[in-house]
This record gives structure tokens, sequence and C-alpha cells, in this order.
């Protein structure tokens, strides 16, 4: 199977055909086994959905070493006939990368950015630099990278089949579900057959028209608009700059709003906002788009089209992320607005948080109860981007006089004024949200770890994402600063009988204690695990706090045992 895929990836190459669109990779058909033995087989996950979300799933489960197995109905990556679909995503997407093995991949086909400006009319009203901006500037990673999904989906493929464990399963269709106490059963069909899957957990990763939330009845709370855009990917002779710009009110769009963006392949994506009542068809006719880019950037502009389709923004959100042993995630779960690329970067960080805990559980170092914290982790996430994004949609298109005129006002004041430039929202730019109502975490957590640097003891240097690719799916433990005896000795304990791996970090001039160590001259370390002085901060394996604490003492086992899933009486036993 590996050497039939590496032909076909090798053969289509991931690249862009002149004047054709895009080209994707397709993947070969292997008839199931079940088909010819005519049994159902039982898998301990069955992913739906060979998206970005599933894929990052299924990468980082077989990086812990969990089998599983992906079908997805199609025979590629992306979609076909369809646009570049998600471009830009952020620092914690690429952090999760690192871990995965895929980001160098990334940087060296996308484009980096940090600097974004946005307009009103002719004037430029606001403007950032997110590399001067604390949130972002300590990581190994940049802000952001745009690259043209189907490219992360592909490398996310040629990883799994790096890493063995899981099974990819292409042209393989879903096409009824039903679930027990003990698991759920597929039936899935193919050109060969239909048969059935067992699995022990079932994700759902099939997208905004999931046929599982009616299977397992979800409910879900939505918000259609009336918001149309048309969406542009195209090549330049002459480049514009290699920043994200914004309009609120493009003189050349009817003074609706407009986005502008670099890709991979020197491939642009414009997105023009259009009338509510707008003709799908008419304003993605070619001969109209050509027309908006030349009273855009002049009627002499030299403009390849790659691909051009109309879009239309809604908001839904399904009201528990978790039926049973069905899990939901990405745009199964959630459909936001692009603003600030809250779309595709919350699948992912929806990956990430379900793979660490599927694996603990399935290796027995964690209770079945932490699978909970999934939905009140993901589902707080997604209401939050959900909220933040349509805040958005409705500052770009007001709904009412009232929000009319605050909008007016505030571009007014802006162009003059710094302290009303917060107030302009052309996307509020995605963060690796806070988890504050989770049962995995205490009231010291629940905030996200950027991949610093530091220098292992024999003075080359490390990355945060070195440390947990090195504990292997446990908990990460970080003392920071010196301790004593007794203390070294009950957290080496501690590792011998828990997951969990025990690291001390030390500044420039502290002597090692009787545990491995690592040296944080420059705090980095220190600081973004939000700590400080003598302290420790228990990490889990998608990068986020589980809690902190000043000392070696019952505090720690109980921050131990919550983020497992465990009952306290376990956790003090």
């Amino acid at each position: 199977m590996a050497e039939r895929y590496a032909e076909t990836a090798h053969a289509n190459g991931y690249q862009f055909t002149q004047g054709s669109g895009y080209e994707l990779p397709e993947y070969p058909f292997t008839e199931p086994p079940e088909i010819a033995s005519g049994r159902a087989s039982r898998h301990p996950v069955v992913i739906v959905g060979a998206g970005i979300t599933g894929l990052t799933l299924a990468c980082a489960l077989a990086q812990y070493g969990i089998a599983a197995v992906v079908l997805d109905e199609d025979n590629t990556v992306g979609v076909k006939g369809a646009s570049s679909r998600g471009i830009c995503y952020t620092q914690k997407s690429l952090e999760i990368f690192k871990r995965l093995g895929v980001y160098e991949r990334i940087a060296a086909k996308g484009i980096q950015w940090s600097v974004g400006r946005t307009f009103a009319g002719q004037d430029e009203v606001y403007s950032f630099d997110l590399r001067q901006q604390s949130a972002y500037n300590l990581s190994a990673q940049p802000p952001f990278i745009n690259i043209q999904q189907f490219y992360i989906e592909g490398y996310l493929v040629e990883r799994i089949y790096e890493l063995g464990h899981v099974e990819l399963r292409w042209q393989n269709r879903v096409q009824a579900f039903e679930q027990d106490g003990e698991g759920g059963t597929l039936t899935v069909s193919t050109p060969a057959g239909d048969y059935q899957l067992r699995a022990d957990y079932v994700i759902d990763a099939t997208g905004c028209h999931s046929p599982f939330r009616e299977w397992v009845g979800a409910s879900v709370t939505a918000k259609k608009g009336d918001d149309r855009w048309c969406i542009a990917d195209v090549r330049f002779t002459k480049h514009p700059p290699v920043e994200r710009h914004t309009w609120i009110e493009a003189p050349f769009n009817e003074n609706r709003a407009v986005w502008q963006h670099l890709m991979a392949d020197d491939v642009w994506r414009i997105d023009y906002q259009m009338a509510p009542d707008a003709d799908p068809a008419h304003v993605s006719r070619e001969d109209v788009v050509r027309e908006r880019l030349a009273r855009q950037f002049g009627p002499d502009v030299g403009v390849e089209i790659v691909w051009v389709g109309p879009y239309a923004y809604r908001s839904e959100c399904v009201d528990a992320m978790r039926h049973g042993r069905v899990f939901f995630m990405g745009d199964a779960a959630k459909v936001v607005s692009p603003f600030g690329a809250r779309g595709g970067n919350t699948g992912i960080a929806d990956a990430d948080n379900l793979a660490w805990k599927l694996a603990a559980v399935l290796k027995g170092r964690a209770a079945p109860a932490l699978l909970d914290s999934y939905h009140e982790e993901r589902h707080e996430a997604a209401r939050q981007n959900v909220l933040v994004t349509n805040r958005t949609a409705r500052f770009l298109r007001p709904a009412t006089p009232l929000e009319k005129l605050f909008r007016d006002a505030t571009l007014s004041l802006a162009r003059q004024h710094v302290f009303a430039r917060q107030f302009v929202n052309t996307g509020r730019m995605a963060i690796a949200n806070p988890y504050t109502r989770s049962s995995a975490c205490d009231a010291s957590g629940g905030q996200s770890v950027q991949n610093v640097t530091f220098h292992w003891a024999d003075g080359s240097q490390g990355e945060m994402s070195d440390l947990l690719r090195w504990a292997d799916g446990r908990l990460l433990l970080l003392l920071f600063g010196a301790a004593s005896p007794a203390a070294l000795q009950r957290l080496r304990g501690l590792c011998e009988t828990a997951p969990v791996v025990c690291v001390q970090v030390l500044g420039a001039d502290d002597s090692p204690g009787a545990l491995e160590h690592v040296r944080d001259a420059k705090g980095h370390l220190q600081g973004a695990c939000h700590v400080f002085g003598h302290a420790w901060a228990l990490v889990r394996p998608d990068s986020y706090v589980a809690a902190t604490g000043e000392s070696v003492d019952s505090a720690l086992v109980h921050a131990l045992g919550r983020a497992l899933g465990a009952a306290l009486e376990e956790e003090q036993a």
C-alpha cells in the first residue's frame, strides 16, 4: 500500500497546472478485508473524514502508537473542483504540526506573514505586526503561515504512511451508523461492495453536512446569514505586498469588504463581499471577476485566474460534542465564518485535544471519564469562536442602523486616534483558546504553552515540542528551580507509578538535582508555562497547562489525578 501511494503522490506532485486550477493527488483504492471475510472487524478508533481535522487526529494517534482506521468517500485530499479552502494557519496549529513532524514541509512551501493592514476607503486606519506582540514572539514557529489546505492534508497523509498504525481507506463511504454501550457499528460502501466495522470510538470529521448529527440525534444551534462573498484565487505578474490587507469599505468593490492574502505557488486569495441578493453564478463569472480585479489593481493588471467560486457564510455549533461513543470535531462540530482564521485552525486544535485523551484511555493510562473533558474544553472554544466571528460579520455588514452608526464612528476616530483602532473589527486573529470549565484542568491551568526554546543538559538547543515528544503521550511535570532532596525523591517515585515524566528546569547558575534537567537561562520556558519563581507546571501532551503550584505535595497528586480523569479517592490511594 505505501509503495503504491508513493508512486501516486510523486506522479501528481501537489502542484498547480497552468490555467486549469488545482491538480490534486489521487490515492489507490484497496478492497477492505471485511468484504472477502464477510465479518465485521473491530477497531479501537474509526475516523470518518480525511480532511484536515480527521487527518490531524489520525497522524497524532499514529504518533502515539494507537491503531485506527480512516474512512473517506473520496480518493484525494482537498475537494475536487473546489477552491483551496483554508489558507491561513496560526502559530498554535504550526506548533501542533511541528510535534507531528510535518511543520518543516509546511514552512518550506508556505508564505510567512505577520503584518496586517486595514483600510476604509483610501485610508489606512489600522495596522499590526504580530512579531512585535508578546503573544507570538517567543515561539519557534511564526505567527502565521499561508498555504493551501490540500498541501497540509497531503503532508499529513504522507506522515501517516510513514508512522504506520493507522489505515487509510479511500473511496469508503459510511452509509449507516448505530451504537450501543460497547461501541459503534458502521455500514460502509465501496467500489468492491459493502461491509461493516465495529469501533470502540467513532470520530465524525465529515464536515458541515455531517450525517452523524441525525444518526445520533445531535441538536445544533445555528444562524444562517445572508452575507455572500466571491473568492478568487489568482496569480499576478506584479506582486502586491506580502501582507494581510483588508478593506472595510473598498471603493473598488462598491464600498464593501475585501480580503487579500498571498498563498504558496504565488497564488493570491482575494475575497470580495457581495450584495446580499447577488447572483452566485454571475459574481463568479470569469469576465466579471476580471473586471473586479482591474478596478482594484488597475486596467493593465496581468492576472491568471486559478479558481473562482461564491461563498455564503453561516455559523452553527452542535450542543454536545460527544454522543455516547461518537465525538464531533472540526466543521462537523461547528461552522464559523472564516474571519480571523478561526475555521480549520479550531478543527486542528479539536484533533490535538482528543488525540492524547484517546491514547491515554486506550493505553490504560487514564480513566475513561477523561474523554468527557473533550466536550467541556472544545465546546467552550467553539462557542467563543462563533461569538467572535459573528461580531466581525456584523461589523463588516451592520444589521441595524445603530450598528452602522457605531462602525462609521469607529472608522472616523481610528483614522486619527490610536485608542479607537482596537474597535476596528476585520477579524480577531485566531488564538489558542483557554479552557476555564474543564474537569481536566484546575483553576491555575487551561492556558496554552508556546513552543519556546531552552537548552538541554549538554548545551544543545531544544524546544517544548521536543519535551512533549519525549514524554510520548504522558503528562510532563516541569519543576522550576532548586528543590529539596525529599521533594526530588517524591517526584522520582511519582514518575515510577504514574504516567508522568518529570524534568527539572534550571537557571544559568542552578545545580542539577536527581532528576533529568534542562537549562532555561532566559526564563522563556517558565514564562510560557505561566509560572514564576520556584514552582511546578503540569503540562499535557497537547501543550496545555493542567495545573501549577509551588510545593511538591498532595496538591500535585490531586492535579495529576484530575488531568487523568481519576477520582480524588483514587489519587490519594
